[in-house]
């Protein structure tokens, strides 16, 4: 087997025959958004990019792999993780003695043994025929995996140039319908931060840059699926606690720093893996926190001020009547509602403690995996809600 590892990647006079629409219709598309940001890449520093997949690799890549997520196998839907690379490619990769086919029967099979977050099964091409080669944990920027999230449904994603971090996710297959992330979404006036550090186009350049730990925090919240609130205020103000209700049953005095001393700290080569592993534990246990009723309060810098807060209207302020609520999702317009119809009690009270509250921001997660950021716009002078779950997956 030879490759070029930066060439385009075409699978000679291979013509996939898929039979899952959704293959089709958005294999296109994700081949231009490879090609775009190699393209950038090209013109701009930073580490070894892996091969960037032509439309046919895609097509019959998410196709087999959704037939895939809808078998079980001793009762269990399989969990998957593929990303497209040769082994020679990836970091200390487990490589099979036999190359594997690569069709929906064998990724069944393979599914119990690579469930586990951070596996990837590693996929590439000889002879024009796709095969599986082994697994991996470590792949390099803008390396394309199509992952399983349950039955029907696929997430496109890729690594991050920045490095540590969420994967930037490109589109969301469940069934027929296709959501396709829009980058554009991400330049739109008042779009928080946050938001264009999720969708990836802006992704931090450090590995504790503090974008980069909001998005995991929104991660790890959403994934311990009980719901709950994360409030970011301003860091040295005070004018946050008109919102809360008093006494706040769980208050934090003096406030509590593990995660802001970690996102400050100076990490050289040889520290880097024991951070990371302090990091994640910190990021994890600051969203449990937000599984407990009521709002957990944090500053810009990553302080714990209380968690079980109550949130309130405060004193003299109007009840808010109308919300924008956005996706950064291709076609998407925003509509505005009442907030009544954006959700139940965690919405309603976000919206509110963020109209009150300008300089804040909320996130909520829903036990239904809907995720939501809260942010006021002072161009349009009103609070938006912007759904994020895709970006999340």
């Amino acid at each position: 087997m030879t490759s070029d590892f930066n060439a385009d990647i075409q699978i000679g006079d291979f013509v996939p025959f898929s039979t899952y629409q959704a293959a089709r219709s958005v294999a296109r598309t994700v081949e231009e958004h490879f090609a775009h940001h190699h393209n950038l890449a090209d013109i701009s520093p930073g580490p070894d990019l892996a091969p960037r997949p032509d439309a046919r690799a895609v097509e019959l890549l998410i196709d087999t792999t959704f037939w895939a997520s809808l078998r079980r196998e001793e009762g269990h839907s399989p969990k998957i993780s593929i990303a497209f690379l040769a082994p020679e490619h990836a970091g200390d990769p487990l490589v099979f003695q036999h190359k594997l086919a690569f069709n929906a029967n064998v990724l069944t099979k393979l599914a119990p043994a690579v469930e586990r977050a951070g596996i990837h099964l590693g996929v590439w091409y000889d002879a024009n025929e796709l095969y599986i080669w082994g697994t991996t944990r470590a792949i390099p920027a803008l390396c394309f995996v199509v992952e399983v999230v349950e039955p029907g449904m696929l997430v496109i994603k890729h690594r991050r140039r920045g490095g540590y971090g969420k994967f930037v996710n490109v589109a969301v297959l469940k069934g027929d319908q296709v959501k396709i992330i829009d980058d554009i979404a991400s330049k739109q006036p008042d779009c928080p931060s946050l938001v264009n550090s999720m969708i990836g186009f802006g992704a931090p350049s450090l590995w504790n840059d503090k974008l980069n730990i909001q998005v995991m925090l929104s991660a790890s919240m959403r994934a311990h699926g009980r719901g709950g609130i994360l409030l970011v205020v301003p860091a040295g103000s005070e004018q946050w606690r008109e919102s809360i209700v008093h006494p706040i049953s769980y208050g934090v005095d003096p406030s509590f720093t593990e995660l802001a001393q970690l996102s400050r700290a100076k990490i050289d080569k040889s520290g880097f893996n024991e951070w990371q592993s302090k990091l994640t534990l910190a990021i994890n246990s600051l969203a449990g926190l937000t599984a407990v009723d009521g709002a957990t309060i944090i500053n810009e810098q990553y302080e714990l001020m209380a968690f079980g807060a109550k949130i309130a209207r405060a004193q003299g302020k109007p009840p808010v009547e109308e919300i924008l609520v956005t996706e950064p999702i291709v076609g998407n317009k925003g509509i505005v509602v009442p907030p009544v119809q954006n959700g139940g009690t965690r919405h309603l009270s976000a919206a509110q403690f963020v109209y009150d509250q300008r300089d804040a921001i909320a996130l909520v997660a829903s036990q239904d995996g809907r995720f939501t950021i809260f942010s006021w716009s002072k161009c349009d002078q009103i609070v938006q809600a912007h759904r994020v779950d895709a970006l999340l997956l």
